[in-house]
C-alpha cells in the first residue's frame, strides 16, 4: 500500500553517496527554473483536468462539511486575504502566484494593486489571459521572475503573500528567501507564508524528487520562524491546516481518477500511474501527520494598528 510506504519514508536507509545528485540539487537560478518548469509546465490542459475552476494548486479550506473543492479554494483565498487586512489602494506581492486566482480576488474584492511572480511560463501565460479577461490590467501584473531578483525590481509593497512556493527554494536558501521578501515589504507591512511543513528537518523522498518535484524540500516550521526572526519579522499567527490538505488531495485524486484515461492518452501509462500514486500517497502523509500545512502571518517590525482580537 503506497500510504504505508510513504508514511515510513524517514525510516528507510538511504545511500547518500549514490543519491546525492538527486537529493541535493543545485539551488542556482538556472537549475531551479528548470526544476519548477518541469512540474508546472507539464501543461495547463493537464492541470485543468483535475483542479477546480480557480486553478488553485494548494491546500483548500473546508469551512463547511458539504463544501466542494471549488468552495474550499475560494474559502482559502478569502481567509488569506482577510488575514492580510487589505484595504483599497494597498499594494500586494504574490511570490509564486500560480495561475493568479488569489491576486484576481484581491483586486476584485479589495481594489488592491497586485504583482505576481512565477517561474512557470504556462502559469504566466494563463494568468495574463485571465487578467485581460477580467479587465484588471490597470490593477494587476505578472512577471516571469526569480524571487532573488525582487530587491532590484524597484518596488515596495504593503503586503506580501506566498502560497506553496517556499518548498521549491531549498534549505540553503530559506534565509535568502525571507531576506528578499523583507526587502520589498514596507515597514509595518504583513507577510503571509503558506507552506507544506515538517516537524523536523529531512532531505525528502527520493522518488518524489526524481519523478514529481525535482529539487523540492519540505521545510520545518521552526526553520522558517528562525529565519523570519533574523529579519525582524514578528510572528502574529500560526495555523495548521493539515487535515484540510488531506481532504484537498482526496478531491484532486478523485478528479484525477475520473480523467485517468485522458491523462494516459496525453502522457502514457507510466506517467498516469506515477501521478496517481503521488496524489494518493500525499493525501496519506497529511492524514498520518508525516507532513503538515502551515499558514504563518508576520509583521515587518512592530504593527500596533491591527485589531486586538482576531476576527477568526
Amino acid at each position: 500500500m503506497p500510504w504505508i510506504i510513504f508514511g515510513q519514508m524517514d525510516r528507510f536507509s538511504t545511500d547518500q553517496s549514490a543519491l546525492r545528485k538527486l537529493i541535493f540539487t543545485s539551488t542556482g537560478k538556472k537549475n531551479q527554473a528548470k526544476e519548477v518548469q518541469s512540474h508546472y509546465d507539464i501543461g495547463n490542459d493537464f492541470y485543468k483536468l483535475w483542479l477546480d475552476e480557480t486553478m488553485s494548486y494548494s491546500c483548500g479550506y473546508f469551512l463547511r462539511e458539504d463544501d466542494t473543492l471549488y468552495d474550499a479554494q475560494v474559502n482559502k483565498v478569502d481567509r488569506i486575504l482577510k488575514k492580510l487586512y487589505l484595504s483599497e489602494g494597498m499594494s500586494l506581492l504574490d511570490i509564486g502566484c500560480g495561475w493568479g486566482f488569489l491576486l484576481i480576488e484581491a483586486a476584485k474584492k479589495y481594489g488592491v494593486r497586485g504583482m505576481g511572480i512565477t517561474l512557470s511560463k504556462e502559469q504566466c501565460a494563463e494568468f495574463r489571459r485571465r487578467i485581460e479577461e477580467e479587465k484588471l490590467g490597470d490593477l494587476l501584473s505578472v512577471e516571469l521572475m526569480d524571487y532573488r531578483d525582487l530587491p532590484s525590481c524597484g518596488r515596495t509593497f504593503d503586503r506580501v503573500v506566498s502560497v506553496g512556493m517556499v518548498e521549491h527554494v531549498g534549505r540553503d536558501n530559506y534565509r535568502l528567501f525571507v531576506d528578499c521578501a523583507a526587502r520589498v515589504l514596507a515597514p509595518g507591512g504583513l507577510f503571509l507564508l503558506h507552506f507544506i511543513s515538517s516537524l523536523k528537518e529531512h532531505s525528502g523522498d527520493p522518488w518524489i524528487k526524481k519523478y514529481i518535484f525535482p529539487g523540492g524540500v519540505v521545510p520545518s516550521l521552526r526553520e522558517l520562524l528562525s529565519c523570519a526572526a533574523e529579519d525582524e519579522f514578528h510572528t502574529l499567527d500560526v495555523e495548521n491546516l493539515r487535515l484540510h490538505y488531506n481532504r484537498t488531495l482526496l478531491c484532486w485524486e478523485k478528479n484525477y481518477r475520473e480523467h485517468y484515461d485522458e491523462v494516459k492518452e496525453m502522457f502514457g501509462e507510466r506517467f498516469a500511474r506515477m501521478w496517481d500514486l503521488y496524489l494518493a500517497s500525499c493525501a496519506a502523509t497529511f492524514h498520518n501527520g508525516v507532513i503538515d500545512l502551515h499558514q504563518v502571518l508576520f509583521s515587518k517590525g512592530i504593527n500596533n494598528a491591527l485589531p486586538l482580537v482576531r476576527w477568526y
